[in-house]
């Protein structure tokens, strides 16, 4: 359950940080200010959940699991924005990728 927690708060922080990305395009104000309170919204939630992860699993092993964060964002900019990903870039997702695998093996 602790991870299912980890992966959540990930996702939500992932989400308000796409929701900034998404606020650069130049589409006017409301445009600007809906998907900024989205994001922080998003934020908010992903910090409450964060507390949650910080009171069951060892710090030692939730602060690394941030990681997904960067597999997260990675996809999101290929799939959505369809952004060029390069080799040593996604080879640098599957090294984050067995790290998280060791590190969730070992808690």
């Amino acid at each position: 359950m602790s991870y299912l927690l980890i992966v959540l708060a990930s996702l939500l922080s992932c989400g308000g940080q796409l929701c900034q990305k998404q606020a650069t395009y130049k589409r006017g104000r409301l445009h600007l200010l809906g998907w900024l309170a989205l994001s922080v919204l998003l934020l908010g939630c992903a910090m409450l959940l964060w507390l949650l992860v910080l009171q069951r699993v060892p710090v030692s092993v939730a602060y690394p699991m941030l990681s997904l964060n960067f597999i997260f964002i990675t996809l999101a900019a290929r799939f959505i924005w369809h952004e060029q990903v390069s080799l040593r870039h996604w080879l640098g997702v599957v090294v984050i990728i067995c790290g998280i695998s060791i590190l969730g093996g070992a808690a």
